[in-house]
């Protein structure tokens, strides 16, 4: 066994845990980008949110969904941000699948994602080439 987050949820690697149920496990991020980040790990392996059934994803989020505020509250947060990493590219150092719970304050100096443009037509050519290659899935 390879994979950290499989280790953990053995019990093999040891964790600051805040959560656990039959689906998913919740601890604190050893590298944590806030006070509170918490990362919510898909206890079956799969190697990131595309190869995770649609089911497991929703128990994942539900698991989230009731950590957040106990996160919040502990770390004194008024938002919180969800992050998936999705493939190495995007950022993805543990191919197992994860989501992040970054608890959020308006001190917090963090800073959003740039936003871009499309230029005329881009944006309606690129809809269509994703609508397409959906037809085909």
């Amino acid at each position: 066994m390879e994979c950290i987050f499989c280790k953990i949820i053995a019990g093999q690697v040891p964790c600051d845990k805040v959560y656990e149920d039959d689906q998913a496990v919740a601890f604190l991020d050893i590298a944590p980008i806030t006070r509170g980040h918490t990362l919510v790990v898909s206890k079956k392996h799969f190697s990131d949110v595309a190869a995770t059934p649609v089911a497991v994803v929703a128990l994942m989020m539900r698991a989230l969904q009731r950590v957040a505020p106990a996160v919040m509250q502990a770390a004194g947060a008024t938002a919180f941000n969800v992050g998936i990493n999705n493939g190495l590219a995007a950022g993805q150092i543990v191919l197992h699948t994860h989501f992040h719970l970054i608890p959020r304050r308006a001190d917090d100096r963090l800073q959003p994602w740039p936003h871009g443009k499309y230029g005329p037509g881009e944006g309606a050519a690129l809809a269509g080439k994703i609508a397409a290659a959906l037809t085909h899935a």
